[in-house]
């Protein structure tokens, strides 16, 4: 064998293992930084007071971002703490007339009986003298005496029972009133945990880490409700890369990454696949591509694949919209035998 031929072999062979390596890889330039950054605003309307954060900042949660003028909201509290009490008193009063009633029940009861003893005694008396009428051991006029006192002992028991049955009804009109007082009650406590609420709205504060951008509030600004103060992006951020979909094909989940940022050249940071989102870019736009009319055009579409940073680095600054190259370490791709093994095992089952 010639020299020329050892070093075409040699040269053949280096070739292909150059190949097999690179096709391990899959790289794109159409990648950027992403977050889920938004906008801090009030839900409730009032002059800014103190902004003591500035641009660029990091805060922690809890961290106070901008406060609002509370006094009007502290005034509004106050007025529902009032609300309530007088709520609550208007409870205890009824009680108060309640008990009352109840005692006058008690009474009205206690006469009840006092009556209809009496009304025995008058209609044992009635009867006695009318007998003695009868026999003429008794006078008319004694007998007729004793007859108006049965008749007045009747009324004075219809009364009792009359003083009983108003003593009753007023007992449940003040127990219907108090259902009333206690729906009050709960209206003015739903009041005082709203002017709460609206007297916290007046501070906003980080939900989560992150930092401040585009700081636009200002001390003696007149915030509107859902005016924007500032931009807000948390610390939670990831790379979105936007694959061809000829790229996907050894691509899956947890599959190793570097990238390069271009605002940091020569620095490397290691990551992952997170996931591959279901359907291509143009699918989830305002407006779709809609291939079903006109002339159509095949175009490779690109698919975005989102990449999680394994250990973000922490002296440097990264967000949204900064430009990165990613390469993600895929499966190794099928060798030659298999591909030709699947191709016939497809078509021998298309024979069977």
């Amino acid at each position: 064998m010639g020299t020329g031929a050892l070093v075409l072999i040699i040269g053949a062979l280096a070739g292909y293992v150059y190949w097999d390596h690179i096709s391990h890889f899959e790289s794109t330039d159409d990648a950027f930084i992403a977050a889920r950054q938004f906008s801090v605003a009030p839900k409730v309307a009032g002059y800014v007071t103190a902004v003591p954060v500035t641009d660029n900042q990091h805060v922690n949660p809890g961290d106070v971002i901008a406060r609002i003028d509370e006094r009007d909201y502290r005034v509004a509290l106050e007025q529902a703490d009032a609300q309530v009490a007088a709520a609550d008193d208007n409870i205890h009063n009824i009680d108060a007339q309640i008990a009352v009633q109840e005692a006058q029940v008690v009474e009205a009861n206690a006469q009840i009986e006092s009556a209809q003893a009496a009304l025995v005694f008058a209609q044992e008396q009635a009867a006695r003298y009318q007998s003695l009428v009868q026999t003429g051991s008794g006078t008319v006029q004694n007998a007729q005496q004793y007859n108006s006192g049965l008749r007045q002992q009747e009324a004075a028991v219809q009364n009792a029972k009359a003083s009983l049955a108003a003593a009753q009804r007023q007992v449940g009109a003040l127990r219907a009133q108090r259902k009333s007082a206690e729906a009050n009650l709960g209206q003015a406590e739903a009041q005082r945990d709203q002017a709460a609420l609206n007297l916290s709205y007046t501070v906003l504060t980080a939900a989560q880490p992150g930092k401040i951008a585009n700081l636009t509030g200002a001390v003696g600004q007149y915030a509107t409700v859902g005016t924007g103060l500032t931009t807000f992006v948390p610390d939670d951020i990831w790379v979105t890369a936007n694959f061809k979909e000829t790229q996907l094909n050894a691509m899956r989940p947890g599959q190793p990454m570097t990238m390069e940022i271009d605002a940091y050249p020569g620095r490397t940071i290691h990551g992952h696949v997170a996931s591959v989102q279901p359907g291509s870019g143009t699918a989830f736009s305002l407006l779709p591509a809609e291939n079903a009319t006109g002339n159509y055009v095949k175009i490779v579409q690109r698919v975005p694949v989102k990449i999680i940073m394994d250990n973000p680095p922490t002296d440097i600054t990264l967000g949204p919209g900064m430009s990165v190259v990613p390469t993600v370490r895929t499966n190794p791709a099928p060798s030659i035998y298999e591909r030709l093994k699947a191709r016939f095992d497809s078509w021998w089952g298309r024979q069977g």
